[in-house]
């Protein structure tokens, strides 16, 4: 049976944004701002974000065809790769040139379209990974377990209770090799929740999942926001977008074309041209600033 829709409809946030929705509006509580990042491969310019912020305590969803840079933007923002130029901060602090890893420790947390599970570790271990400040991992202090067996005991507790929120605790033995795609994602989102991050962003959390586990994924995505935090999704379902997201930014040859409601959003012109092509007297490329058409007169 499929699950597509939710059978309740989650409550928006609203009043996000100061002034006309457009690219690059201020936000009245941004938690991540962006200033003129770029990141060039060769002549191919993948993110030209002028400026972009990001509403706190929100469900945000990053949309646009393929190859618009969503996924490159997420690398830069979250130390996986390295802009060209640009700064960006999460809550007040510059990111700009600092470790995946230190972002995550941050509190900003980030997973992946093609999931980053150990498949030879038991999902419990693979949850253990995503625990911070283990004493037992220091060489020296493994060989002392009374100095690290309390912190052990938190985090396997920790790591249960999340397991049994996504209903994975009867895998917990399990090798997570041994798990389907749509089970890998949420081991991969449960094992986001172990650093207890402020910022969740999620890579294409639904790619590949079989649908009688969308309906779980969406729950979890939810309750995130209910849990007071942050979340800024990439995702193509534009049914599952305008179900969840409080607000919608839309990206188009690494640049940001279009920000708004999710209703709002699926009424630009430039928004279904970049998806559809079916707006034939608006090209994509002068929207983004690629191209510029002459101006054509009323006389030859």
């Amino acid at each position: 049976m499929s699950s597509n829709v939710a059978p309740a409809t989650p409550v928006k946030s609203t009043g996000l944004h100061v002034g006309e929705a457009s690219p690059g509006v201020a936000k009245r509580d941004p938690i991540l701002i962006a200033n003129q990042v770029r990141r060039q491969f060769g002549g191919l310019t993948a993110v030209d974000v002028e400026h972009l912020e990001i509403p706190r305590h929100a469900i945000t969803a990053l949309i646009g065809p393929n190859g618009a840079g969503k996924t490159t933007l997420f690398n830069l923002l979250t130390g996986f790769d390295t802009a060209n130029t640009g700064t960006w901060s999460f809550n007040g602090k510059s990111l700009a040139g600092v470790s995946a890893f230190k972002v995550a420790r941050m509190g900003l947390i980030r997973t992946f379209q093609l999931t980053k599970a150990l498949s030879l570790l038991t999902v419990m271990d693979n949850m253990k990974l995503g625990s911070t400040q283990q004493l037992g991992e220091k060489l020296w202090a493994s060989v002392f377990p009374m100095l690290w067996r309390k912190k052990e005991s938190e985090i396997e507790e920790q790591a249960l209770d999340l397991l049994a929120r996504f209903n994975l605790d009867s895998k917990k033995d399990d090798y997570a090799a041994s798990l389907s795609g749509g089970q890998r994602k949420l081991l991969e989102m449960a094992r986001a929740l172990m650093t207890k991050p402020e910022f969740v962003m999620l890579d294409e959390p639904m790619a590949g999942v079989n649908p009688a586990l969308t309906q779980s994924l969406l729950e979890h995505i939810l309750n995130l926001k209910k849990a007071g935090m942050t979340v800024l999704f990439v995702e193509h379902d534009m049914h599952m977008v305008r179900h969840i997201a409080d607000w919608v930014i839309v990206m188009a040859e690494g640049k940001v074309i279009a920000e708004g409601s999710p209703d709002e959003v699926m009424k630009n012109p430039a928004v279904v041209d970049a998806y559809l092509g079916s707006h034939q007297d608006i090209d994509l490329g002068t929207v983004t600033g690629r191209i510029t058409l002459p101006k054509i007169g009323k006389g030859k």
